[in-house]
């Protein structure tokens, strides 16, 4: 998965400017190998946006997503299944039991924060008044040199749990992504398995990449 999951830049910039830091040292970290959870995604200004269950494997390379959203001022569901090794993407329609099969032409990036980021702030999201009411996260910025994009992606400082990210190119403009209810592991393997009624489905010549799922 090409963590590549925000909280819209107003907020996260004045957390940065306001938050207290604690005497932790911020490292850069990889996400778990295997993680379940949700997420919300928009871009152009929040124009277009989509709510998606994602299953996240990083061992086997594949992500699983179950999502609603809106683009272009219309609403879409889908239910999509990222074979990295395999090169797929199977778009997978249960209801009237039909399945599109496309080219993955992207390779699998596990989520993580790069060696070569910046930090930029280690905050408290919520409060820092007592032990719980607050959440201590890293805030990460730096360059995609092969897409001439720039990002800023923040973490939990325990665990590498993803919490946000906004990633700049000029095709796509600012795209925010928030991720939430994070559970490690995968409870049901299987979902990274196509259903049968896939196996006799054509490959498509139209190649997609990971925000293909959503825009």
């Amino acid at each position: 998965m090409k963590l590549l999951l925000g909280l819209c830049s107003a907020l996260l910039l004045v957390l940065v400017l306001t938050g207290r830091c604690s005497a932790q040292t911020p490292h850069r970290c990889r996400t778990p190998a295997l993680l379940s959870g949700s997420m919300s995604v928009s871009a152009r200004e929040g124009q277009d946006w989509a709510i998606a269950k994602y299953r996240y494997d990083a061992i086997g390379q594949r992500i699983r997503l179950w999502e609603f959203g809106q683009v272009d001022s219309k609403s879409f569901h889908a239910n999509m299944l990222f074979l990295f090794r395999k090169a797929v993407v199977y778009t997978i329609d249960y209801r009237n039991r039909t399945c599109q099969k496309n080219p993955l032409h992207t390779a699998f990036h596990p989520s993580h924060i790069p060696h070569n980021a910046s930090l930029l702030s280690q905050v408290i999201l919520g409060g820092s008044s007592a032990p719980g009411e607050g959440l201590l996260v890293n805030t990460w910025t730096g360059d995609v040199p092969e897409t001439g994009g720039k990002y800023l992606a923040t973490v939990t400082e325990f665990g590498c749990i993803p919490v946000s990210t906004l990633y700049y190119t000029e095709k796509s403009g600012w795209v925010v992504t928030t991720y939430f209810n994070a559970v490690k592991g995968i409870e049901d393997p299987e979902q990274f398995f196509p259903p049968p009624f896939c196996t006799d489905a054509d490959t498509e010549e139209e190649e997609l990449d990971f925000f293909s799922a959503f825009f």
